[in-house]
């Protein structure tokens, strides 16, 4: 009996003893086991059921051996199942923050070339720096965890890129305060956060908790500059 649960497969065999009696094993079989989580690894154990007859052997498991090893790969397939739907969670998390990532470098390049407000180049600068720091941090992160990560925004986010790519002087500079230095930066802060109190794995979590005082500043940063342009603006 195979269960195939979240590239997992574990076997169940029921084969009879010398002496008498029957054995029922359960082992993990995977062709790159070093691949899935420690937890998983750990999980990885026989279990063994026996039986001593009293009477003649039964040339066939009994009835109570076959449901006791149904029941125990059933109870093993639901557990991977929920570790699975984890291990699913912080995967879109750290793919998330790649793209977010991707996102503010991308428009503060753009930035860079097109403003030429202070205001406007410094904070540019300043997230095109620590935006590529972070984000080869979380690819070093991604890659121990065996996670691709994107190499660029979502398409939703390269849409606004575009639309922002064409605005020009002020009209440039204030969507931009407001698309990359307010709401880009809301949305990172709640994706942190959320991860640094519910990440499954213990480096994700400590990853999104050493982040976020950065995207909190940046945040903050971010509403001083478009309230800088909205008062010029006036």
């Amino acid at each position: 009996m195979v269960i195939d649960s979240y590239r997992r497969r574990w076997r169940c065999l029921i084969q009879r003893r010398d002496g008498g009696g029957y054995s029922a094993s359960m082992t993990l079989a995977a062709d790159r086991p070093e691949t899935f989580p420690s937890s998983t690894r750990r999980s990885a154990m026989t279990f063994l059921f026996h039986r001593t007859p009293e009477r003649a052997v039964s040339p066939r498991p009994s009835r109570r051996l076959l449901a006791a090893a149904a029941l125990l790969t059933a109870g093993v397939a639901l557990s991977f199942t929920a570790s699975a739907e984890t291990a699913s969670k912080d995967k879109k998390f750290v793919t998330n923050a790649a793209e977010a990532g991707h996102t503010e470098v991308e428009a503060s390049k753009i930035a860079l070339e097109k403003s030429s407000n202070p205001a406007v180049k410094q904070f540019a600068q300043k997230m095109i720096d620590e935006h590529t720091t972070v984000g080869e941090e979380l690819k070093q992160l991604a890659s121990s965890k065996n996670v691709s990560l994107p190499e660029e925004p979502s398409m939703a986010q390269r849409a606004k890129i575009a639309v922002l790519e064409k605005l020009k002087g002020n009209t440039f500079d204030q969507r931009y305060a407001s698309m990359i230095g307010v709401s880009a930066h809301e949305d990172a802060v709640k994706l942190f956060q959320k991860a640094s109190s519910s990440a499954q794995d213990a480096e994700v979590k400590s990853f999104a908790a050493k982040t976020l005082p950065g995207l909190e500043k940046h945040l903050v940063m971010g509403r001083e500059l478009k309230q800088s342009l909205d008062a010029g603006k006036k």
